[in-house]
Parts: structure tokens; C-alpha cells; sequence
């Protein structure tokens, strides 16, 4: 699945899943997936690219309201439909898109596509494991990039189950890759960024609190001490309307230091020092 994890989209099918569906070919709109099972099918075979996929197994998921027979009548027609707007436009790709069996369907592993979310996964599983201090460089462009194709939850406006499933995991991956590069651009000093990416991860949680108390820090840091307890506050409201709880002793700790320091009118020389303790 190299192509798939490619950022070059030139002369390739692209197909976006982050925000609502789209496909293109050469930067313009690939208009021959109209049905919604044909732009089903085809979604479910990208997520699930890393393996065959018998051909009953996809009936009953698409159609499991029917009968068996319907269902795989149904799947017959439907996976026609697929292959035949996939081999619309000429030369689109060099080889077939998907590989077909009278009993198995797969994604073609040497089809020359891009996909968003295989690249997003490419990044998160090179840099699973690591903590975010310690990224190098080209780790940090790594995810920024990924971070950058996630505009919006996976296949937006679709309610299936296992695609539910999907946007969950997806949404917990895209949390853990804001998370590294908030701590990272803590530890390295890019406060501003930090900031920006504490500010999407809380889009998607609002109660997360550890990122209320790296907001509260950065804020400080960048030598804004008013919006340092400002995002406490936010933070005891959210926390109190989404869980019904109240904060950590760590965020009342944080909260408590820092109100002490804007009284004390605190040089930013030693804020970085005692903002280095608090982490």
C-alpha cells in the first residue's frame, strides 16, 4: 500500500474521507460514484485495505436488512457498478483499482491511489510510542501533515455502524497526534502553536483536562496571565456541563500557583522555570 501513503496526488485517483466524501482525478471532481451503496462499498474496502474480504461477509454488512440471496444479488450489482465507474475514465490508473473473485474482494495493493486516511495512519503508527518532547523534526512535519489532512470527522453525514466505529478511532487517533505535538511544541518553546493545537483537541473534547491545564501553561507562557485563568474557568465550566465533576488537584494546584505569580508579578525568565516544575 505505498501509493496510499504518498503525498503526491498527481495523474492519481484521490479520495478524501475526512470531512464529507469526495473523489478527484487531477484536481477535478471524479463524478461517476453517485450511488450511495457504490460510495459505501468502495469507503469500506479503502478502510479495510489490508485484506480480502468475502464476498458474503459484504452482503450482509451493506444489506443485512434482506435475505441472503437479496443481499449478495444486491452486492453483484453494486460491486459492478463500482468497478465500472472506477474504469470510466480512461487511463485513471495503470492497473485495476479493486481485485475480484467469484468469492473475494479486495483493494488492489498496487492500485496507484491516494487516500487521506492512509496517510494519516502511516503517520500515527511511525510515530506510536513516542513522547512528544522527544520528536525529531522530520517526526513533527510527519504530523503536522496528518494533523493538516483531518479536516472534519471521517465520512461525515454517514451513520452506518461500522462506519461510527471507524470516525471513533479515528477521532481517538487524530487526539493522540494533537496531543504529542502540543507537548512537543511545549518542551521547545512554540507556545503560539501549542495554543492552536490545544484549541483542536478540546473541538473534539472539551473536558479533556490535561489539555485545560497545558492551555493554562502556554498562555502563561506566551505572557498572557489573564487567559491563563480565563482557561481555567472554561475548564471548571466544561467539566462541571459535560461530567458533572470538578477539577483535578492538579488543575486546582496549577490554577492556584498562577494566581499566586500574577500577583507577584513574576519575570518570564523564572515563569519558564516554574512553568517547567508544573509540567
Amino acid at each position: 500500500m505505498a501509493h496510499l501513503c504518498e503525498y503526491d496526488r498527481t495523474n492519481k485517483l484521490a479520495v478524501s474521507l475526512f470531512g464529507k466524501f469526495s473523489v478527484q482525478f487531477d484536481d477535478h471532481a471524479f463524478a461517476h460514484l453517485d450511488s450511495c451503496k457504490v460510495q459505501e462499498l468502495f469507503c469500506y474496502l479503502l478502510l479495510h485495505r489490508d485484506r480480502a474480504h468475502p464476498r458474503e461477509n459484504l452482503a450482509s454488512l451493506l444489506w443485512s436488512e434482506v435475505s441472503t440471496a437479496q443481499s449478495k444479488s444486491y452486492l453483484r450489482k453494486t460491486l459492478w457498478q463500482l468497478q465500472t465507474a472506477l474504469d470510466a475514465p480512461a487511463n485513471v490508473a495503470t492497473e485495476a483499482i479493486l481485485c475480484v473473485d467469484p468469492h473475494w474482494v479486495q483493494l488492489n495493493s498496487s492500485a496507484d491511489l491516494w487516500l487521506d486516511a492512509a496517510i494519516f495512519e502511516h503517520s500515527f503508527t511511525l510515530c506510536q510510542g513516542l513522547d512528544g518532547p522527544t520528536l525529531e523534526t522530520q517526526q513533527v512535519q510527519m504530523l503536522q501533515e496528518a494533523v493538516s489532512l483531518y479536516n472534519g470527522d471521517l465520512l461525515q453525514g454517514w451513520f452506518q455502524e461500522w462506519c461510527l466505529y471507524e470516525r471513533e478511532r479515528f477521532q481517538q487517533m487524530v487526539l493522540i497526534m494533537l496531543d504529542k505535538l502540543i507537548t512537543y511544541c511545549e518542551a521547545h518553546g512554540e507556545y503560539e502553536s501549542g495554543i492552536s493545537y490545544g484549541k483542536r483537541i478540546l473541538q473534539y473534547d472539551p473536558a479533556h483536562e490535561r489539555t485545560h491545564r497545558q492551555l493554562m501553561r502556554l498562555y502563561y507562557l506566551v505572557g498572557d496571565r489573564t487567559e491563563a485563568i480565563r482557561q481555567y474557568e472554561r475548564c471548571v465550566a466544561l467539566l462541571s456541563k459535560e461530567l458533572n465533576v470538578g477539577p483535578a488537584r492538579k488543575t486546582l494546584a496549577l490554577y492556584e500557583q498562577l494566581r499566586t505569580r500574577e500577583r507577584a508579578g513574576i519575570s518570564i525568565d523564572n515563569a519558564l522555570r516554574y512553568v517547567a516544575l508544573l509540567s
